[in-house]
């Protein structure tokens, strides 16, 4: 099924599209992430699971989790308008359960305020179906420059 493509999801997108070539590690980790969907202030993407994505027990590693809630939060921030995300102040992530290889992992970020200075956002990484069991969840603050 296709997805309706409002005018947030695409600046969110294009704001992917030019962030992706500048950003190594978004580049190699989020390459193929498919944002799914955006309404102000909400993002929602899908990231099937791969060799890159996990550690030596072959679940998703820690740092990929990390990985997503800035990549996360920066774009529920762009999805209220802005062009620039602005810079990391604090992220914290909490590891719930986890995700293996070939497991498609749903990612929701949601930017509970978007101030003059900072913007605060939720991050909630769960598993695309079989009931969203929660991955890991994380709050991401930004400091941004209006």
């Amino acid at each position: 099924m296709e997805t309706k493509v409002n005018a947030e999801l695409q600046h969110v997108r294009n704001y992917w599209v030019q962030m992706k070539p500048n950003s190594p590690i978004y580049n190699f980790l989020l390459g193929d992430i498919n944002l799914v969907s955006a309404t102000k202030g909400q993002i929602k993407a899908h990231l099937k699971i791969h060799s890159v994505h996990v550690n030596s027990k072959g679940t998703l590693h820690g740092v990929t989790s990390s990985c997503i809630m800035d990549w996360a939060g920066g774009l529920a921030i762009a999805s209220t308008g802005l062009d620039n995300s602005g810079v990391s102040t604090d992220i914290h992530t909490t590891y719930v359960s986890t995700a293996k290889e070939g497991d498609l992992i749903e990612i929701e970020a949601k930017a509970n305020k978007v101030g003059a200075s900072l913007a605060f956002t939720m991050i909630e990484i769960r598993h695309a179906g079989d009931g969203g069991k929660v991955v890991a969840h994380g709050t991401h603050t930004k400091y941004i420059k209006r």
